[in-house]
């Protein structure tokens, strides 16, 4: 019977094609993340400019998880550190 090994030069070529299949399916799940963080950055963005006082329930969802967060993970209450850079509201 004939021999269906592929010969070394052409297993190459097999080999680099199957890496850039993986290397481009990569990277085409990269670019749907980044489009769904995007869609997500683009909902809460109007969402916030319809309605400013969901900002401040923002804030305070975000101070009550970080206290809840700290209780979990020290055993007790305590004040969430100080943010580095302060909040501003669009």
């Amino acid at each position: 019977m004939a021999d269906r090994t592929l010969p070394p030069g052409d297993q190459t070529g097999v080999e680099n094609s199957l890496e850039l299949d993986g290397h481009l399916e990569r990277m085409i799940e990269d670019m749907e993340n980044i489009s769904v963080q995007l869609t997500w950055m683009a909902y809460d963005m109007s969402a916030l400019r319809t309605n400013p006082e969901l900002w401040d329930s923002m804030l305070l969802l975000e101070e009550a998880c970080q206290k809840s967060s700290n209780a979990v993970a020290g055993g007790g209450l305590q004040e969430p550190a100080p943010n580095d850079a302060p909040r501003t509201q669009m």
